[in-house]
């Protein structure tokens, strides 16, 4: 069985997994209190933009997905501040628009590629060197910036005109978690592919909440339900020549079901 680790590819895509595993949840969790999930959907589907347009100039896509995402991102927050058009319906603008886009661009380049397939689907092939090299960089950066704003981005969670009276600056912080969000999705496209990541910054999130532990336990238990779900989809999909991002999503949906029935027979 260790035989999989005489590849040099699936190295780098079990690297790339793992730090995107602790990522997803950490800022997931975030997000499915503050009931924004959609949110990394939409992104994903504006980094498919970004990605067209890396292949379409020959730029590295996930530094093109990146700024796409990032922008949006920045954009989709100014909409939904501004109360002009509702955070769901900025949303559906962003989602709908940028699948177009990439639509075009992609007729542009004269159809699909195999390698837009694979940042479709996600595949642990696709997954360069460069890749882990900026993956891990701004892995650290999301997490170091999501250690130093822990307890603001816990507090406007759960009651966010309560932090603004306290006198945290809401906007900024949330500023702060769409932006972080925008690089997690962007970050997770080689392994989860666009289609997948919002699965994987969710399903770890309600899964551990199934529990009703602390706060702290509950992104624990995120986290380990999502490095078990990357690692082991990585290892099934390489044996048995599967997706590699959706066997990880079925894994992770494999174990939500198992504590539902966990805690219904508690109950």
């Amino acid at each position: 069985m260790l035989d999989i680790f005489q590849y040099s590819f699936v190295i780098r895509g079990l690297e790339a997994g793992m730090i995107i595993a602790i990522i997803a949840p950490f800022i997931g969790i975030f997000l499915v209190l503050r009931r924004y999930s959609l949110i990394a959907d939409t992104l994903s589907h504006v980094s498919l933009a970004g990605i067209a347009i890396g292949l379409l100039l020959k730029i590295n896509p996930i530094i093109t997905a990146i700024g796409s995402s990032v922008l949006s991102s920045f954009v989709i927050e100014k909409l939904r501040i501004s109360k002009k058009v509702y955070g769901e319906s900025a949303l559906a603008i962003f989602l709908s628009g940028s699948l177009a886009l990439a639509i075009v661009l992609i007729s542009l380049a004269h159809g699909f590629s195999i390698d837009l397939f694979n940042y479709l689907f996600g595949s642990i092939v696709t997954v360069k060197q460069s890749d882990v090299f900026i993956i891990g960089l701004l892995g650290a950066l999301v997490i170091l910036l999501l250690l130093a704003f822990y307890k603001e981005l816990v507090f406007i969670s759960f009651d966010e005109d309560a932090a603004q009276v306290a006198g945290i600056p809401t906007r900024s912080i949330n500023m702060l978690l769409i932006t972080l969000a925008a690089l997690t999705v962007s970050l997770a496209i080689p392994i989860i592919g666009i289609l997948l990541i919002s699965a994987l910054i969710v399903i770890p999130v309600i899964t551990a909440l199934q529990f009703k532990k602390s706060f702290k336990k509950t992104i624990l238990m995120a986290e380990g339900i999502s490095l078990f779900s990357v690692i082991g989809g990585i290892f099934t999909s390489f044996y048995l020549n599967l997706s590699t991002g959706g066997t990880i999503v079925l894994i992770t949906i494999a174990v939500f079901i198992f504590s539902l029935l966990v805690n219904r027979n508690k109950n």
